[in-house]
C-alpha cells in the first residue's frame, strides 16, 4: 500500500498527543529484561542495534563517495560515470537507460527493442509536498504541531519538519526545481543544486517486485566477468514511465503520466556537502559497498526478509500454504492494446477488488513465473527458485496479520490483509537460545491505541506478521516497544541483546514524505546517547541501512539468489570501537546478513531449513571481490569488524 503518511491528516492526533505522552512515560519504567546468554558471544559485541531507514541506493546517497587513501569504493564516481561536480563524466555512457518494448501476452524480466534515451523523460514531484501544513504535513507549518508528534529528533533538529516543501504548483509535477529538468541527459543527475536544496522532499519512483525485475534486465546475454548475473539496470525510467506502481488491476488510464519520469536517476552530491552525518560516520567507521536489498521491490517483503531470512506465504488457520483470493495474485502480463501496463498489479482497492500481491512461484504457469525462473536456470552458475511448491508468496506490501494489541487485523485497508503466518523468526531463535530481543517502533505506543495510525509502519515490523509472537501477551509487551523505550533504555545502561530500530514516517527518510536528513537526524540522536553511556558504547554494534532501494538506480553488482532477489545494493554504515577507521569492505551481504550475524554471534542455527541464511559465506577471486565465485552466497558481517582490535 502507498506510504501511509501519504494524504494523511493530523488533526485527531494532536488531541490524543498527551495521552500518548502519559502512556509512554509510565511504559518507560520497565528496563529490557535480560537473557541469560546474552554475553555468550563469538566475538566481543554484546549488543546490536539495527536502524532501519527507508528507499535509498548506495549510489543514491554515496554516488560521489571519497574514502580515505587506501581504500577503494565503486559508485558512480569511481566508475567515472560522473565526476566530484555532479556533472557527466568520461564513462557516462556506462549509465545509459533505455526504453523497450513489452506489448505481447506475456511478461518479460528483460524486454526485447531496447534503444536508448535520447533525452530522459522529465523528473517528477511525484508526490512530494508542495506546501507546509499543521493538518496535511509534513512539512508542519508550526513548531509546536512538529514537537507533538515527534520524539525522535532532538529539540534542536524539530525544524527540519517545518522545511523544504517544493513550493510548486502540485504535489505531481515536473520537478523544475531540479536543473534542466526538461532538457536532462541520459544518465544519473544530481538532484540538489541551486534551486533544490539538500533540505527538500522529493518525489518517490516506483519500487515494486516484478517492476525491480525489468528495470534490473538480467539477461545471461549481457553476463561479463565481473557482473555473471547480466544485470544491465537499463530500463530504469522506462519502468516508471510505462507501469509504475500499477491501478489494482483496472485498466491503463487515458492520458497516462504518472509525473514519475526519470526521477530513479537522481543522486545526492555527498562530495559536495550532501548527506553530512552518514558520510561523517563512514569516515569514522565502516562502510559497505556491496550491501542489498533482499528482495525485489519494497518495504514489506525486505522487512519481513530481515526477521524472517525468508518471503512469507498466505496460509491457512494451520499456517499451511493456501490460495489467496484472485484479485490478490500478481498479473504482470501486459494489457491488452498497452506497453507493460500490468494486468493485475498494486497496493490493493476495494473499489475494483484487485491489487497483485502474492505470487505461487512453483507453477511456471503462473503469470510473470516462466521468465525468471527460465533466467536464473539459464545461469552459468544455476540459481534455484526456492520456491514452495504450493506457495503464494507476498512480494509487497500487504498489512500484517495483527494489530499492535495482539488482536486479528480488522483489515482498515479492505481485505488486502496477509492472514497470520506461523513460520519461525530471528526473535523465535533468540527466545530458544534466552538472548534477549526488542523491536522498538517509532509510535508504537500511538499505533497500539490506533491501529489506523499514519505515523507507525506496520509493515515494517515482520513480527506483527507472527502468531507465536503477537498472541502471547508477555512476548508484545517485552518486544515490541517504541522508541521512547529504547533511549530510556538506553540511559540506564540497559540494552537487549538485539534491538531492531525503525523511525516512523516523519523520520525515516522516505523519498516524497520524509527525506534523508531526517533519517540522518533521527541516528544521529541514537549514536549520540550511545556514546553516553561507556558501558554499553564499548561491546555495541549499531548496524545503520535502509529496508530497499526506493527504485533508484545503482550501478553495484547484483547476485540473483532465488526467485525474491537480491535486489539493488543499499548503504550499509557499521559504528562500533570494532569498525572503527574508515574503511570500506567489499564482501556480498544483503539483509540476510544481519540472520546471519547475529546467529554466529550467538551461536545459533539458521532459521529453517530453507531460509536464506542456509547460504554459505562468499568466496571470491581477489580479481573481482565484489563477485561470489560460489554463488549464491551472502556474507555475515564479521568482516566490517576488527575484533583483533586491543
Amino acid at each position: 500500500m502507498p506510504h501511509k503518511l501519504e494524504g494523511a491528516r493530523w488533526t485527531k492526533r494532536v488531541v490524543v498527543a498527551a495521552t500518548i505522552a502519559s502512556i509512554v512515560g509510565s511504559h518507560a519504567a520497565f528496563a529490557a529484561q535480560l537473557g541469560a546468554n546474552d554475553d555468550k558471544t563469538t566475538s566481543p559485541i554484546k549488543h546490536v542495534i539495527v536502524i532501519i531507514g527507508e528507499n535509498r541506493t548506495f549510489d543514491h546517497l554515496f554516488g560521489t563517495y571519497i574514502p580515505k587513501q587506501g581504500q577503494t569504493v565503486w559508485n558512480i564516481l569511481s566508475e567515472g560515470i560522473v565526476d566530484q561536480n555532479g556533472a557527466p563524466g568520461p564513462n557516462f555512457a556506462k549509465a545509459t537507460q533505455r526504453f523497450a518494448a513489452d506489448a505481447g501476452a506475456s511478461y518479460s524480466n528483460s524486454p526485447g527493442y531496447k534503444n536508448p534515451y535520447y533525452l530522459l523523460p522529465p523528473p517528477g514531484t511525484a508526490g512530494a509536498p508542495n506546501t507546509a501544513s499543521d493538518t496535511n504535513g509534513p512539512p508542519f507549518a508550526s513548531l509546536s504541531v512538529a514537537a507533538a508528534y515527534d520524539v525522535g529528533l532532538y529539540p534542536g533538529d524539530l525544524g527540519l519538519l517545518l522545511t523544504g516543501a517544493s513550493g510548486l504548483a502540485s504535489t505531481h509535477t515536473v520537478d523544475t526545481r531540479i536543473k534542466n529538468a526538461n532538457d536532462m541527459l541520459n544518465g544519473p543527475f544530481q538532484l540538489t543544486g541551486k534551486t533544490l536544496p539538500y533540505d527538500a522532499y522529493t518525489g518517490s519512483p516506483v519500487h515494486r517486485f516484478y517492476q525491480m525485475w525489468q528495470q534490473l534486465d538480467c539477461s545471461v546475454a549481457n553476463a561479463k566477468p565481473w557482473n555473471p548475473s547480466g544485470c544491465a539496470a537499463d530500463l530504469f525510467p522506462w519502468v516508471e514511465q510505462t507501469v509504475s506502481a500499477g491501478s489494482n488491476g483496472a485498466p491503463r488510464p487515458a492520458n497516462y503520466n504518472n509525473h514519475e519520469g526519470a526521477t530513479s536517476m537522481a543522486f545526492y552530491n555527498v562530495a559536495k556537502g550532501d548527506v553530512p552525518y552518514l558520510k561523517s560516520l563512514a569516515d569514522q567507521y565502516t562502510i559497505s559497498d556491496n550491501y542489498h536489498q533482499a528482495v525485489m521491490g519494497g518495504t514489506g517483503a525486505n522487512h519481513i526478509a530481515i526477521g524472517y531470512a525468508d518471503a512469507i506465504y498466505y496460509s491457512d488457520a494451520q499456517g499451511n500454504p493456501a490460495t489467496p483470493p484472485a484479485g490478490q495474485v500478481e498479473n504482470p502480463n501486459p494489457q491488452k492494446g498497452t506497453n507493460n501496463f500490468y494486468t493485475n498489479d498494486g497496493y490493493g482497492s476495494t473499489s475494483t477488488n484487485m491489487g497483485g500481491s502474492y505470487t505461487n512461484c512453483s507453477d511456471t504457469k503462473q503469470p510473470g513465473v516462466a521468465p525468471i525462473v527460465k533466467y536464473l536456470s539459464s545461469l552459468k552458475q544455476p540459481v534455484k527458485a526456492n520456491c514452495q511448491a504450493n506457495a503464494y508468496y507476498l512480494l509487497n506490501n500487504y498489512n500484517p496479520g495483527y494489530v499492535g494489541n495482539g488482536t486479528v487485523d480488522p483489515t482498515d485497508d479492505g481485505p488486502f490483509t496477509i492472514p497470520p503466518v506461523t513460520i519461525r523468526h530471528i526473535g523465535d531463535a533468540l527466545n530458544d537460545a534466552q538472548v534477549s530481543w526488542r523491536y522498538y517502533g517509532e509510535s508504537w505506543n500511538d499505533y497500539v491505541q490506533d491501529p489506523t495510525n499514519p505515523l507507525y509502519c506496520n509493515i515494517c515490523n515482520p513480527f506483527l506478521y507472527s502468531t507465536q509472537t503477537m498472541t502471547d501477551k508477555l512476548q508484545r509487551e517485552e518486544h515490541l516497544q517504541d522508541t521512547t523505550d529504547l533511549y530510556n533504555d538506553i540511559t540506564n545502561g540497559v540494552l537487549p541483546a538485539v534491538s531492531i530500530v525503525k523511525p516512523n514516517g516523519l523520520n525515516d527518510g522516505h523519498p516524497a514524505s520524509s527525506k534523508v536528513d531526517l533519517f540522518e537526524s533521527f541516528t544521529k540522536k541514537i549514536v549520540t546517547e550511545l556514546q553516553k553511556q561507556p558501558d554499553l558504547w564499548k561491546d555495541t554494534a549499531i548496524l545503520i541501512t535502509v529496508d530497499e532501494g526506493g527504485g533508484y538506480w545503482d550501478s553495484g553488482y547484483v547476485q540473483p539468489v532465488d526467485y525474491f532477489g537480491d535486489g539493488t545494493r543499499i548503504p550499509l554504515i557499521v559504528v562500533s570501537p570494532y569498525s572503527a577507521g574508515g574503511n570500506v569492505v567489499h564482501d556480498y551481504y544483503d539483509h540476510v546478513s544481519i540472520d546471519k550475524f547475529i546467529e554466529r554471534n550467538w551461536s545459533l542455527k539458521p532459521l529453517t531449513n530453507r531460509s536464506r541464511d542456509n547460504l554459505p559465506n562468499p568466496v571470491v577471486d581477489p580479481s573481482q571481490p565484489y563477485v561470489p565465485t560460489n554463488s549464491p552466497a551472502i556474507g555475515d558481517l564479521f568482516e566490517m569488524f576488527n575484533f583483533n582490535k586491543s
